[in-house]
């Protein structure tokens, strides 16, 4: 995303203030990757091993239901993010989660945050927090799905993530919606007039 760029550094310094100043030890090893546009980063049935925090670039996680693809979520800078499931299960990961622009990435090793976990307060709560982050973002997504019609769900995301509508496709943002091209383009012809 242009104009948007962070370090673990800098978002443990803006969100745990309390207990993590810059000059703080990262209570946990991370190294830096880059991935190409369209690169998968982890793929279907791969136990995932790493979690990232994207620095620059945004990530799109898919399912394969009946051969077809349906958009789970998009993550941008500023957000950790890996197959959670396959994380912390250390199972085969049913998601696959693509580059939808050249992404740079700090990773931390599987391996890493457990020995961390074992020895670190901070990095305990670091999991605690973000954990409780991802279930109240995906329990959320759950509730619109079963409770708000498709047009409602688009003026939410342009309300709350309009990033998303403005950085990714248009054809992506409707499956990330659960309905088709066609109805999207409808729906945001309806709310322009």
């Amino acid at each position: 995303m242009p104009g948007i760029f962070m370090t673990i550094t800098a978002f443990l310094t803006a969100y745990f203030h309390n207990d993590f100043k810059s000059d703080t030890p990262i209570p946990f090893h991370f190294t830096n990757q880059v991935f190409k546009k369209g690169a998968t980063i982890t793929r279907y049935n791969q136990v995932e091993k790493k979690m990232y925090f994207i620095n620059d670039g945004i990530v799109q996680f898919s399912i394969l239901k009946d051969a077809e693809e349906k958009i789970i979520e998009f993550f941008f800078p500023g957000e950790f993010f890996c197959s959670y499931t396959s994380f912390i299960t250390q199972k085969p990961s049913d998601v696959q989660v693509i580059a939808l622009t050249d992404c740079q990435l700090e990773v931390i090793h599987y391996d890493d945050l457990q020995a961390s976990y074992g020895s670190s307060y901070l990095a305990n709560k670091i999991g605690r927090v973000l954990t409780e982050q991802i279930y109240i973002k995906k329990t959320q997504r759950e509730k619109d799905f079963l409770t708000k019609s498709a047009e409602e769900r688009y003026k939410d995301l342009i309300s709350n993530r309009p990033g998303l509508v403005q950085l990714i496709p248009i054809n992506k943002v409707a499956k990330y919606l659960g309905i088709h091209p066609e109805s999207l383009s409808r729906i945001r012809k309806d709310l322009i007039s």
